[in-house]
């Protein structure tokens, strides 16, 4: 029993399923461009557009800025060690298809699992952003909506309370994101990129207007920076260092974009060469945006007063600019809107390399005829994410995606370890540096991470687990390719 679970797909097997072009494969089409696009894309949005406001107005005050680089150097560890796997094993899988090399078939469940919980319910965080700076834009223009389109309340489960609203423009939004998925990865590839170019162009204006105005009022950005760690005030996680610290495990979220890239891997035209550029150099670019940006804007306003919908906004009206707070509205809508675009693609290509494994039922890989997309897994995912963007905020999602993270990067750093140790000669395009120290560092703060955030987001984590290995335990098993091709090997011995 022990052994099944711990089945390894053999690589040989991955390598050729990676080189296939057939027409029931994904189409080659992408690019370095493409991919460190795609990168950015995901990664530039929440994070910096609604996260970091959030983050510091409740967990870690002007801080925040020490959030994003623990943040920031746990996924240099982690993409180190995605872009040697990405490089190696060039298929859409991501860190399910390194685990499932590696550490065996329930490993690779698992972190296929997690990574559902974070595509799924990271589109859906980005969405509820969205909405907001959407309703913002609106405002500018003086339009008023004849309805409440974010009316709000609770629900109770296990004893604990949990806020609930029915967003109607962010389950509108993955709609269309859906619809642009379906219908190609290079027309979507092509969304992004143009939504990329107009959010980093509005990224880099407003840290312009802002430095330009932190020249002029350095005493009123010096007075919101004191206290730059605030007191704790009684509970873990409320200011203070154990502050810090959530505020990391909240704005990790932001990072996620560059595993992402992974997932496009079996649709990149030369993975072993463009992989780790694309991870690597997507992860750097924006983890110097976003210390820059958060530093600013809580010099710009005083933390507390930066819980709302759109932070980076309400910073450039401090400015007293009103075209850099349009320009902001309309950076914050392309650019989040590129980064469900990246998440429910990484969400479609995981799903459709599991279905591939025999883990999920064959509907979920079916292959769109003309469109050579994944088109079912699409549709479906899209309606699920658009019922959680529609009923759940923005941290509490937030949370969530970024458990189903850290544990993915802390199986895909282990991973790195066991392969080389294990299977030192097998090629790699690229290598990552100090094996074992960067794994090992980097499991250490994915699970620092882990630990520092709250019991009601690790009671709905420990449910999604359970749920997936109910479907583990009662589908995926006894249907599992490489548990069947391993019985049908024993059956001579068995013979004999």
């Amino acid at each position: 029993m022990a052994s099944q679970l711990l089945a390894k797909k053999p690589l040989n097997v991955i390598m050729a399923e990676a080189s296939d072009t057939s027409e029931h494969s994904l189409k080659r089409s992408l690019g370095p461009v493409n991919l460190i696009t795609l990168g950015i894309g995901a990664i530039i949005g929440a994070g910096i557009f609604v996260l970091t406001g959030t983050a510091a107005a409740q967990f870690a005050g002007p801080a925040i800025v020490l959030s994003f680089v623990v943040a920031g150097i746990g996924c240099i560890f982690a993409g180190l060690c995605y872009a040697e796997f990405a490089s190696m094993i060039p298929i859409s899988g991501s860190a399910y298809t390194y685990g499932y090399a590696t550490m065996g078939e329930i490993i690779a469940w698992i972190i296929g699992w997690a990574l559902v919980l974070e595509y799924a319910f990271g589109a859906a965080t980005v969405a509820v952003g969205w909405s907001g700076y959407v309703t913002g834009f609106l405002r500018f223009f003086g339009v008023t909506i004849p309805f409440n389109p974010t009316p709000k309340g609770h629900i109770t489960l296990f004893g604990t309370t949990f806020p609930v609203q029915c967003d109607i423009f962010a389950m509108a939004a993955i709609i269309i994101i859906t619809i642009i998925l379906v219908i190609g990865v290079r027309e979507s590839a092509n969304f992004n990129s143009t939504a990329v170019i107009v959010k980093v162009s509005v990224v880099i204006i407003f840290i312009g207007l802002a430095v330009d105005f932190a020249f002029g009022h350095w005493s009123h950005m010096t007075a919101n920076w004191h206290p730059f760690i605030p007191a704790n005030l009684g509970h873990f996680g409320q200011f203070g260092w154990s502050g810090i610290m959530r505020g990391a495990g909240v704005v990790f979220f932001s990072y996620i974009g560059f595993d992402a890239v992974s997932t496009a891997a079996q649709e990149s035209r030369n993975p072993q060469k463009d992989m780790p550029f694309g991870i690597l150099g997507s992860l750097i670019i924006c983890t110097i945006l976003y210390i820059i940006v958060a530093g600013l804007l809580t010099g710009l306003k005083p933390y507390g007063a930066l819980n709302t919908p759109a932070p980076v906004a309400d910073g450039a009206a401090t400015i007293g600019v009103q075209w850099g707070v349009f320009l902001v509205d309309i950076g914050a809508i392309a650019g989040l809107a590129s980064v469900m675009l990246v998440m429910l693609l990484g969400q479609s290509r995981v799903l459709y390399t599991m279905s591939h494994d025999g883990l999920l039922p064959p509907w979920v890989g079916r292959i769109h005829r003309r469109f050579r997309t994944p088109y079912i897994t699409s549709i479906v995912v899209g309606c699920f994410v658009a019922f959680l963007a529609a009923f759940f905020n923005i941290v509490f999602l937030a949370k969530l995606v970024s458990l189903g993270t850290l544990l993915a990067f802390t199986i895909v750093c282990l991973s790195v370890w066991v392969m080389r140790v294990k299977q030192p000669d097998i090629p790699r395009p690229f290598r990552t540096p100090w094996v074992p120290v960067i794994p090992i560092l980097g499991m250490i703060v994915s699970l620092a991470l882990m630990l520092s955030l709250d019991a009601p987001a690790w009671i709905v984590f420990g449910c999604w687990l359970v749920f997936g290995l109910i479907i583990y335990f009662s589908y995926s098993r006894k249907h599992s390719t490489v548990q069947m091709e391993s019985a049908a090997q024993s059956r001579p011995k068995a013979i004999r």
